[in-house]
């Protein structure tokens, strides 16, 4: 029997990352150390890592023609995403995202365009044949549809055992008001550092113990923190802690939390508890900190 997939839902992009000495000033002429195309998304992402990993998954978000969507399909290709459920979209352009790399601190800057791509919705969601998926992650973004996708698989499930249920994870990145929904959606919720400090948590666990009221009865809260790893908090009340694990030169940090979010649940897919997949995502990120890309991961 095939072993049934991790499912994706979110964003593919193109990342033009451009290394640079330091950050260019206003008005100035600057040379870049060097260039590249990436694939990139939050979605996209994970999906490449739950594939070097070694789980089947599945990638679900809107695609468009031209060469910039050739790009991103040959390297989902690549690494053997199943493309099924992508969705085409005529009408618009794959988005773009500009990222700027300083040597100098070891930042980097994003400039995105989502050329006017809408994303996938509930709609498009009614045609996926849930029966195919272990794990559906949903990378916040339309959150009213997602809410609907999300409902969709809870029905779904109250008609199965639990053995043959589907598990869900969403991640809330950014600090939009809208995506706060989502909060009481999944089995795992993965809120970012920049979220909690738009709601004004110092740390971690602060973020968790302020925000655990809002996931639903037995969920998961998992916040990462940058160097200082990150947190778990879960329905028996433990705050769960794994350190980070940097590199020993931090290369490129871009998908490091995406890589974060796929390790975590790859590894309770592989049955491992919640502190064991903490730390696992942590190490795997930091690995990923130390690489341009992601080959090499494991």
């Amino acid at each position: 029997m095939e072993e049934k997939q991790i499912l994706c839902v979110g964003l593919a992009v193109l990342d033009v990352i451009n290394v640079v000495e330091k950050y260019p000033e206003e008005d100035s002429d600057s040379r870049c150390l060097s260039q590249r195309w990436q694939r990139g998304g939050n979605a996209s992402n994970s999906c490449t890592v739950l594939s070097l990993l070694g789980a089947p998954c599945a990638f679900m978000g809107s695609l468009a023609p031209g060469h910039i969507a050739d790009f991103v399909v040959k390297d989902l290709q690549r690494y053997s995403v199943d493309l099924s459920q992508a969705v085409l979209r005529a009408e618009s352009s794959v988005p773009v995202s500009v990222v700027i790399g300083n040597v100098a601190n070891g930042s980097r800057t994003i400039l995105h365009a989502n050329g006017n791509l809408p994303d996938v919705t509930a709609r498009d969601f009614e045609k996926v044949d849930l029966s195919r998926y272990k794990w559906i992650h949903i990378e916040g973004r339309n959150a009213a549809e997602q809410v609907k996708m999300l409902q969709r698989v809870d029905q779904y499930n109250k008609a199965r055992p639990p053995e043959l249920q589907i598990r869900t994870s969403v991640e809330v990145e950014k600090p939009r008001e809208e995506l706060f929904q989502l909060f009481g959606c999944g089995d795992v919720v993965f809120v970012s550092k920049d979220v909690a400090k738009h709601m004004g948590f110092r740390s971690a666990a602060e973020t968790l113990e302020g925000l655990y009221g809002r996931v639903r009865k037995g969920a998961v809260l998992v916040c990462a923190w940058a160097e200082q790893g990150a947190d778990a908090l879960g329905p028996d009340g433990q705050l769960l802690h794994s350190d980070a694990f940097p590199p020993p030169r931090v290369v490129d940090t871009l998908g490091a939390g995406d890589t974060f979010n796929a390790s975590f649940i790859f590894s309770l897919c592989q049955g491992k508890s919640v502190q064991e997949a903490l730390v696992f995502g942590c190490q795997v990120a930091g690995k990923k900190c130390g690489l341009h890309g992601y080959d090499g991961i494991v």
